[in-house]
């Protein structure tokens, strides 16, 4: 993660919050919030991301946008997720610190100040961990523990909680970050793929008194889900073969090797190929492997496809020294 250095400077924070069906709580956030930054001795914004929400929570922060021109307001058509709003809000933020929370006063406003402090010592991603969960134990907890520890241990990104929303980014980190799906977790480790600096520290978890929980049991299989993605993009994005190849060579290997015993049954113990299923498994095996190399293939050229049509190249330059004349 690097040696962190002390560079204490002025920023312009962009605090992003996605809502969905937050109108019992939209107004006390706020009152929450702008304390803090009109305390912050930085200057800032506060975007507010309506995803589509179906309550009151849209005309009320289009309402509370009047009270403060610091609080800006993006009403999405329709509901397509915390990930896609949260890229909304970095999409539209013009700070140079971004700093993403929840609509659900679960967060604390209190914490963003010292996350920023964080950024200060020489990081560039400060990451909220929720060491005292206000939460169901078995239901919530648990599956979070495990989920992270696995993250942690897959990505070699490590940290305690990949789910809070709270964090810090310095805004060159999250430059040609796409966020799909519900990515919004591992945005950590793809700051990390820009050779971010990335710490963590505690932060506060309140209980939620309004509202309904957005989540339930079934985001640990998607989280797993996700894993296998950022672990698929993380090592084989510009090498897809290798992952076809791979599976294609087991499969022609499996082909061969039962090839290979229905012959010796032949021989040598006069068994007609007819009774033993070996000769389909084979026909099988080498079929599915010739598909996954061909899968390979075209993989590859998506690959380039991409990166040769959107001008995108497969490394990220740090710095460049003498190049003032070009």
């Amino acid at each position: 993660m690097g040696e962190p250095v002390s560079n204490p400077a002025r920023h312009y924070v962009s605090v992003v919050v996605p809502l969905y069906n937050e109108e019992k709580n939209v107004a006390s956030l706020l009152d929450e919030l702008l304390p803090v930054l009109d305390n912050f001795g930085h200057q800032c914004e506060l975007l507010l991301v309506n995803d589509g929400s179906r309550d009151q929570t849209g005309p009320l922060a289009t309402e509370l946008s009047k009270r403060d021109k610091r609080i800006r307001v993006i009403h999405l058509r329709h509901n397509v997720g915390q990930t896609a709003a949260m890229m909304a809000g970095f999409d539209n933020a013009r700070g140079d610190v971004i700093v993403p929370i929840d609509g659900d006063l679960q967060n604390d406003p209190a914490d963003i100040p010292r996350l920023v402090e964080m950024l200060d010592q020489g990081f560039d991603v400060v990451s909220g961990w929720r060491n005292h969960r206000s939460d169901q134990l078995i239901l919530r907890k648990i599956p979070s523990w495990i989920a992270n520890a696995i993250i942690s241990r897959v990505s070699g990104v490590k940290l305690h909680d990949y789910g809070c929303t709270l964090k810090a980014y310095r805004r060159d980190v999250l430059s040609g970050v796409r966020l799909y799906g519900e990515l919004h977790r591992f945005v950590p480790i793809f700051a990390s793929w820009q050779g971010a600096r990335i710490t963590e520290m505690t932060v506060k978890h309140r209980a939620r008194e309004n509202g309904v929980s957005k989540y339930g049991i079934n985001r640990v299989f998607k989280v797993v889900l996700d894993l296998m993605l950022v672990r698929f993009l993380t090592k084989y994005q510009t090498n897809a073969m290798y992952v076809f190849g791979a599976v294609g060579l087991v499969f022609f290997a499996i082909a061969f090797a039962a090839a290979l015993y229905a012959v010796y049954l032949k021989i040598f113990n006069a068994i007609s190929l007819t009774l033993t299923p070996l000769p389909l498994i084979a026909a099988f095996g080498f079929m599915t492997g010739f598909m996954c190399i061909l899968l390979g293939l075209i993989a590859e050229l998506l690959v380039r496809t991409y990166f040769e049509s959107q001008g995108s190249l497969p490394y990220v330059i740090g710095s460049r020294v003498n190049f003032d004349a070009e």
